[in-house]
């Protein structure tokens, strides 16, 4: 008589794997990365390159030799890590800082707890801090670097810190943009300045609606955080409106964008309730205003994150996930 063999419940089974998630992640990313390498050209390549190729050097040898576990670089995860921490970097940075950073973000963020789910603190985010203490100067290089659509070579400070320098200065907004000739529909499309992933919104919203659409992710966390980052920054900007920039302004300059969209949403590092995810987004988002008026770094999306990384277990604690089927 063959034994009956009973797995507990439930018995539903979906075709949606780690890998398929990650590859969506992966195409999700194509319109900036494409947009990345059209106006930085050789050099956003080289940090593609440099990034991906050594985050899964890093976790084939970690699990092969340390971990003597099965390879888990198949999943996607490790390029997917690449991939994000190259579209963090100045696009003027050097090659050896990607790898740097690359080896601190899979070797110590992610592995260190054991892998892909039981790392704490989203591993791109983590590694652009790092470099951001570890390397200064190069990690605030804003150089432009000539691309293949005709981007000629110059230096220039990105719009957040072009700001914040002409308030500490004295200037009012109106001076600030007006000489530096400013507009909306250029941050939207093409916002030549800042980190090589947030050269265009546009391209990042492409990369949101897709993986909407695919079902990677929920909104709850994206939208509590544009809307935290609008009401908060609406307030202020109605108050004094030459002294603090405007919700469109905090919206499409920075990381924002490229955070919220790809960073904060990550399975691992983010609450597992809607709820819970609403609260996340909402400290994301008030810590990302508080560290931008009247912090002393011009950014604060990458700080905000990896603090709200932190807290995610207590979110977990105070807004449990409902059980499997209960209403």
């Amino acid at each position: 008589m063959s034994k009956l063999l009973v797995s507990p419940s439930p018995h539903i089974h979906a075709d949606i794997s780690t890998s398929r998630i990650m590859r969506d992640v992966v195409i999700a990313l194509l319109p900036s990365v494409i947009v990345s390498i059209l106006y930085y050209g050789w050099s956003s390549v080289m940090l593609l390159a440099v990034s991906v190729i050594t985050c899964i050097l890093v976790e084939y040898l970690i699990t092969r030799f340390l971990m003597k576990s099965p390879c888990t670089v198949t999943d996607w995860s490790a390029a997917v890590t690449g991939v994000l921490l190259a579209l963090n970097l100045p696009p003027a940075c050097p090659w050896w800082v990607a790898m740097i950073g690359a080896i601190f973000a899979i070797g110590v963020v992610k592995m260190t707890f054991g892998g892909l789910g039981q790392n704490l603190f989203n591993p791109a985010i983590a590694a652009r801090v790092f470099l951001l203490v570890s390397f200064p100067v190069a990690m605030t290089n804003w150089a432009k670097p000539a691309g293949f659509i005709g981007v000629d070579a110059t230096s220039g400070a990105t719009l957040l810190g072009t700001v914040k320098e002409g308030l500490a200065k004295g200037d009012t907004l109106s001076q600030i943009f007006a000489a530096n000739d400013f507009s909306y529909l250029q941050t939207l499309f093409v916002n030549i300045g800042g980190s090589a992933g947030e050269i265009s919104a546009l391209a990042i919203l492409i990369g949101f609606v897709y993986l909407l659409a695919r079902k990677v992710i929920r909104p709850h966390i994206t939208l509590s955080i544009w809307a935290t980052v609008i009401v908060f920054s609406g307030i202020f900007w109605l108050i004094n409106p030459e002294q603090y920039t405007d919700p469109l302004f905090n919206l499409l300059t920075g990381g924002v964008l490229l955070g919220s969209v790809f960073m904060a949403t990550d399975y691992v590092t983010s609450p597992m309730s809607a709820r819970g995810g609403i609260v996340f987004g909402v400290g994301i988002g008030l810590l990302t205003m508080l560290i931008r008026y009247f912090g002393a770094y011009p950014e604060g999306m990458s700080f905000a994150i990896l603090i709200m990384n932190s807290v995610v277990p207590l979110i977990n604690k105070a807004f449990k996930q409902k059980k499997y089927g209960r209403a």
